[in-house]
């Protein structure tokens, strides 16, 4: 058998739960940039205390909705992955850099990333094989 065909018993459960994972992600990342490309109040409000210009607020979310779209296919979306973990990297250094709490604030870009990544670990035999996480 193939590896595509070869399947152990809890492969259909990490394929599932790797496919909720990412569309929580994919769903909340989408919601995020287009209310940003939409320029509409939340985003606009949430740019300007960030210290932010109001301007770069229709950019911002073109990069995240950019990156979101190479995450979206299966054969780019490592490479996605890699994106959104920079832009919400950037999203983390905004946060500290006003104090903002620490686990609601600070810390919800990295929730969103082991989203992104724990969906393809768990989707993706050649990653786990990249980084198997063992006892």
């Amino acid at each position: 058998m193939t590896p595509l065909t070869r399947m152990d018993p809890g492969s259909k459960t990490r394929l599932w739960a790797g496919r909720i994972m990412a569309a929580v992600a994919i769903l909340f990342l989408l919601f995020d940039s287009l209310i940003k490309v939409m320029k509409l109040a939340p985003a606009v409000d949430g740019t300007r205390q960030l210290g932010y210009p109001v301007s770069l607020v229709r950019s911002i979310g073109i990069i995240e909705l950019a990156c979101l779209a190479v995450y979206l296919f299966p054969r780019t979306a490592i490479l996605g992955a890699v994106l959104l973990t920079g832009y919400l990297g950037g999203a983390i250094a905004s946060q500290l850099r006003l104090g903002n709490p620490l686990l609601t604030h600070t810390l919800f870009p990295i929730y969103v990333a082991v989203l992104v990544w724990g969906a393809i670990y768990l989707r993706d035999d050649r990653l786990r094989a990249l980084v198997p996480l063992r006892r």
